[in-house]
C-alpha cells in the first residue's frame, strides 16, 4: 500500500491551489513524529501480545482463526480484485451518499469490536481481583454445524466490565459516524492494528519473502488510516491539513515482526529477542527512509518499497549470523495440525 505520509509533500506549498495553509516546518515535523509513534505503539505492543495469545491457543489444543498462508496471500488479489470491482459497481449504480454510510457502519461496528478488546486488555489487568467478584460473568457458546463436516464450536466469554466499555467504544463510534474527527479515527486505526497484529498468524517467514505480501498490501485499501494534521500549531483540534498513513504499512510488517516475536520465545526463552527488536529497528529504519526519501524529492513513495526488504533483510540477516536461519524457514506457529491436515489430504 501507497503511505499516505506522502501527502504531506503535496501541501506544503500549496495554500493557494488548495485553500489550506501552507504547512510550517515544525507543523510537518510534529506530524511526521505523531504518525512515526503511532505506527509503533500497536506494532511493538501488538507483537507482544501475540505471544501469549497464539500459546493461549495452542494450551488449549485450539488454532488461530486467522492465518495467512502462502495460498492466501497469492489468492488475495484475487479477491481483492473482486471486492473493488464490487464497490465499483456500488458506486456507479447507487448514490455515492448511501455506499458510503454502508461501508462507514460496517466499519464502525468492526472498530467497536476492536476498541473494546483492546480496552478490555489494558483495563483488566489494573481491577483488583477482589473487585472481579463483584462484577458478573457471562459465557456464550455458539455451534456451526455443516454437513460433511464436524460441528465448530465457539465460546466467548465476558464481564460487566467488557459490557461497560463495549458501550463507551460504541458511544465513541457513535460520536465518529456523526463527526469523522480526526481523533476518533485515530483511535479506531490503533485498536485495528493491535488487533490486527496480535490475532492474525502469519503461517511462515517464507510468506513475507514473497512479492505476494506486496501485492497484497498494495491491493487493499482500508477506509480507515492514521491522521495528524500539519496545522494544529495553528488550528488545534480543529485543524484540517492532514498527513496521512495507511494501516497496511503497519500491519502487513507488523505480522512479520510478531512472527518472530514468536519465533524468539519458541527457540530462544530465556534470551533476548533478538529478531523481534531487530525487525522492529529495521522497522523503524524503512519508514523513517520512507518519509526521508519523499520529503527530499516531493514524491509519493510506497512505504512497503523500503518496509519490505529492511523488515525481512535485517532479521534475516542476524539469523544467518546466528545459525538460526534454518529453523527460522521451518518455524510454523501451528505444526501440529497443520502436518496432520497436510498428511490427511494426502
Amino acid at each position: 500500500m501507497e503511505s499516505e505520509v506522502n501527502e504531506t509533500a503535496g501541501v506544503e506549498n500549496t495554500s493557494n491551489v488548495t485553500g489550506r495553509d501552507a504547512a510550517t516546518p515544525e507543523g510537518i515535523a510534529i506530524t511526521y513524529g505523531s504518525l512515526f509513534l503511532m505506527a509503533l505503539l500497536p506494532l511493538f505492543f501488538g507483537s507482544l501480545r501475540s505471544v501469549g495469545y497464539h500459546t493461549g491457543l495452542k494450551t488449549r489444543g485450539e488454532e488461530a482463526g486467522d492465518r495467512i498462508g502462502m495460498r492466501d496471500a497469492a489468492m488475495f488479489p484475487v479477491y481483492a480484485s473482486g471486492g473493488l470491482f464490487g464497490l465499483y459497481l456500488f458506486f456507479k449504480f447507487l448514490p455515492k451518499e448511501y455506499v458510503n454510510t454502508i461501508l462507514s457502519a460496517l466499519f464502525l461496528l468492526l472498530g467497536i469490536s476492536a476498541l473494546t478488546r483492546a480496552l478490555s486488555s489494558i483495563v483488566n489487568p489494573f481491577i483488583p481481583d477482589s473487585w472481579k467478584a463483584w462484577f458478573t460473568q457471562y459465557s456464550l457458546h455458539l455451534t456451526v454445524t455443516t454437513p460433511g463436516k464436524e460441528s465448530e464450536e465457539s465460546r466467548l466469554k465476558f464481564t460487566t466490565i467488557d459490557v461497560i466499555l463495549a458501550v463507551g467504544s460504541a458511544l465513541l463510534g457513535l460520536g465518529h459516524l456523526l463527526s469523522n474527527h480526526w481523533l476518533s479515527n485515530n483511535v479506531f486505526g490503533l485498536a485495528f492494528c493491535l488487533n490486527a497484529i496480535e490475532m492474525i498468524s502469519l503461517d511462515s517467514v517464507g510468506v513475507f519473502g514473497t512479492d505476494v505480501m506486496v501485492t497484497v498490501a498494495k491491493s487493499f485499501e482500508a477506509p480507515i488510516k492514521l491522521m495528524f494534521p500539519m496545522d494544529i500549531l495553528e488550528k488545534g483540534l480543529g485543524a484540517n491539513n492532514f498527513g496521512m498513513l495507511g494501516l497496511g504499512d503497519i500491519v502487513i510488517p507488523g505480522l512479520l515482526i510478531a512472527l518472530l516475536c514468536r519465533f524468539d520465545k519458541s527457540h530462544h526463552p530465556k534470551g533476548i529477542k533478538v529478531y523481534f527488536y531487530s525487525g522492529f529497528l529495521a522497522y523503524v529504519l524503512g519508514l523513517g527512509t520512507t518519509i526521508a526519501v519523499m520529503h527530499t524529492f516531493k514524491a509519493a513513495q510506497p512505504a512497503l518499497l523500503y518496509l519490505v526488504p529492511s523488515c525481512l533483510g535485517l532479521p534475516l540477516f542476524m539469523a544467518l549470523i546466528r545459525g538460526d536461519i534454518s529453523d527460522m524457514f521451518k518455524y510454523r506457529d501451528y505444526p501440529e495440525k497443520k502436518e496432520a491436515k497436510e498428511s490427511k489430504e494426502d
